[in-house]
């Protein structure tokens, strides 16, 4: 799937001249995640809130998913956008509503670096009603602040100390994501960084992949992932990419003691953004008929390189 420049998949822009003649890929983008109708797990300040059940409609989604937590209303989005920003994924508004509210939730949405989409009244409806003109939808746990953990990295860089982190840019499929997180614990992962858009949510599918690991895993979301990146690469990391438009071989190769691993989304590999950085690209050993790894195979493959003589097995 192609992304344009500023991250946003083509045909889903939040521009408001393209009205709504894309409903159908707003439906099909929210069927592959996996998102579902309203429920409020996080904070009961929201549970006299909750719609009644005969005026819930059941969301697009996969049959076997749980509904994704959803929270409708301006003064609820608001104060979650205010306190607790990292624990929304995305935020919804109505297409073309006029209403200055609104307006101004969005701008606020902008500046603590939640993503915004503009989708038609019935996607609004279909997570939590009433919801006037405006859903978040919520991660499964609340994120960590790049600026809570950098000194943290930088400190033990400069004191020697190992440290493995995992990016993930562009991926969609919440399995996929939630196989990521898992590797990403068992394989000795100290931080897994992730954009603030572009990528599915922490979505209830992610959970029950991780198979448990979302909740011991250490999920960070900087409003900036590349100068989050930068910032790691200045200290002394090893920047790594896996991509396979690449000469260099993963196999046996050279990694520091402090190192980032990246990999890059089903269909549009590592982002520019990632490659311009990295150290070195590496190509995973792979029989020519083979089109490409899926990301979460590809980075469990990268992991386990650097991971395989780390790791000291009882």
């Amino acid at each position: 799937m192609a992304f344009n420049n500023d991250g946003n998949r083509r045909g889903f822009s939040s521009d408001r001249r393209q009205g709504f003649g894309h409903e159908r890929r707003f439906e099909k983008r929210f069927d592959n995640r996996g998102e579902g109708r309203t429920e409020n797990r996080f904070d009961n300040r929201f549970e006299n809130r909750r719609p009644a059940p005969d005026k819930v409609i059941t969301a697009m989604g996969d049959a076997d998913s749980q509904p994704q937590v959803a929270v409708g209303g301006i003064k609820e989005v608001t104060e979650l956008l205010t306190k607790e920003p990292l624990k929304v994924h995305r935020v919804l508004f109505m297409h073309q509503s006029g209403n200055p509210k609104l307006y101004e939730l969005q701008k606020l949405a902008k500046r603590s670096h939640v993503h915004v989409q503009q989708v038609d009244s019935k996607i609004l409806d279909s997570y939590a009603r009433p919801n006037q003109g405006v859903v978040a939808l919520m991660n499964e746990k609340e994120l960590l602040n790049w600026m809570d953990v950098r000194e943290e990295l930088f400190q033990a860089k400069e004191k020697g100390e190992k440290k493995l982190i995992a990016v993930a840019t562009n991926i969609e499929d919440p399995r996929n994501l939630g196989a990521c997180i898992r590797s990403c614990l068992a394989l000795g992962v100290d931080l897994f960084l992730i954009p603030a858009k572009g990528m599915c949510g922490i979505t209830p599918s992610v959970a029950r992949t991780s198979a448990g690991a979302l909740e011991k895993m250490r999920v960070c979301r900087p409003d900036n992932l590349e100068a989050a990146v930068g910032e790691l690469k200045m200290a002394g990391y090893q920047i790594l990419g896996l991509d396979a438009d690449t000469e260099t071989n993963l196999a046996d190769f050279k990694f520091s003691e402090q190192a980032v691993i990246a990999v890059g989304g089903e269909d549009v590999g590592l982002p520019p953004f990632i490659k311009k950085q990295c150290d070195a690209v590496l190509r995973i050993p792979m029989m020519p008929e083979a089109h490409s790894y899926n990301a979460s195979v590809a980075l469990s493959l990268g992991l386990y390189e650097f991971a395989r003589l780390r790791i000291k097995t009882p």
